[in-house]
């Protein structure tokens, strides 16, 4: 009964999400215009697409539905302990050191800079602060003891990778340089956050010697459903003397093409990789990579290091909690590389790379 009626529970939640953002129940004045500028090879004068021609995925009904009724969906635990590290204040010279802070957010510091990806420390994941993915480990920093924030990476819109909340916080106690892809500045603007913007290939300065190049990856942009592919998605490389930091952002493999192109921008001495959010794999293709394409996606840059994120924080899909980080290393055995190569750590834990 009791596993009846928490079904029933979470069938009338997403019914009800179902209805709240559907594009066909969706008022159109929830559809925003966040850029406008001349059509290009991923932009054709409205609305950002993926120039390669990956085939798209099922409907987004198909999903809720599945997810409310299923058997395929693993049940996750509602708690994860997390001991939470207590970073340097910074890192010099060319000493780098990573802290995983749960989902893809991470914290790199080096040469005096410290780089933050995808910063999220909400407990939800969601437009709502009553309903929506719920985090189950606890940011691996307390954000009291988070350093002060020179660089913030914001790959895209989406609530769990664009967390206003947490921005607002940053921007008001560090002012950090955040750097996004185009449309997204507009959304930020409007919440009060300086940003800037810059379509793929284009590189934005940060210090003498140091630069983000925005690169393109394969994914989608939405706040509302309604003005989905208004912003554009990226990933990025940070250029540095003595090594790249690599940060993929939130990407399907798509035809891969934007992966060889990355690949051209090393040497990597770091790639923040996602392994998670990839099942049920028909619908999930298009949006996020999996283990397997992670994998491939590391031998491609060819780091010398890498960290696995987008995993066991937000429970977004319907894999195991701990899954990808058991399915990156029986990966990593079978294809002979070393384990501290590419590692997937609790939240709070790190490495320092060579």
């Amino acid at each position: 009964m009791r596993t009846f009626l928490r079904r029933l529970g979470a069938f009338l939640l997403f019914l009800l999400a179902g209805l709240c953002f559907a594009p066909t129940v969706v008022p159109p004045f929830l559809d925003r215009i966040y850029y406008r500028g001349p059509p290009s090879g991923h932009f054709d004068g409205e609305r950002f697409f993926n120039p390669d021609a990956a085939a798209p995925s099922p409907a987004r009904r198909n999903f809720f539905a599945r997810w409310a009724v299923s058997t395929e969906r693993a049940e996750w635990p509602a708690e994860v302990p997390v001991t939470p590290a207590v970073p340097p204040g910074r890192v010099l010279g060319d000493e780098m050191r990573v802290t995983w802070i749960g989902h893809a957010t991470v914290l790199v510091q080096t040469r005096g800079l410290n780089i933050l990806t995808d910063p999220i420390w909400s407990q939800r994941a969601s437009p709502f602060s009553f309903y929506g993915p719920r985090r189950v480990r606890a940011p691996g920093v307390r954000f009291e003891d988070l350093p002060k924030i020179d660089l913030v990476l914001v790959s895209h819109n989406h609530y769990d990778h664009m967390d206003l909340a947490t921005l607002r916080r940053l921007w008001a106690r560090d002012r950090p340089l955040i750097v996004t892809s185009l449309g997204n500045d507009t959304i930020l603007e409007r919440a009060g956050i300086e940003a800037t913007a810059a379509d793929w290939s284009a590189a934005v300065p940060v210090r003498p010697g140091v630069d983000v190049l925005v690169e393109r990856n394969h994914h989608w942009g939405s706040r509302w459903f309604t003005d989905r592919n208004r912003a554009l998605w990226s990933a990025f490389t940070v250029r540095l003397p003595g090594g790249n930091i690599f940060f993929a952002g939130d990407t399907g493999w798509g035809d891969g093409t934007w992966v060889r192109e990355a690949a051209r921008h090393g040497p990597f001495r770091l790639a923040i990789i996602p392994i998670g959010a990839y099942e049920p794999r028909d619908f999930m293709r298009a949006h996020h990579i999996n283990p397997e394409e992670a994998v491939a996606i590391f031998e491609a840059l060819d780091p010398a290091r890498a960290i696995g994120v987008h995993w066991g924080t937000f429970q977004l899909t319907f894999e195991p909690i701990d899954e990808p980080r058991q399915r990156l290393a029986a990966l990593r055995r079978a294809r002979g590389i070393d384990a501290d190569r590419f590692v997937a750590v609790e939240a709070g834990g790190g490495l320092v790379v060579p």
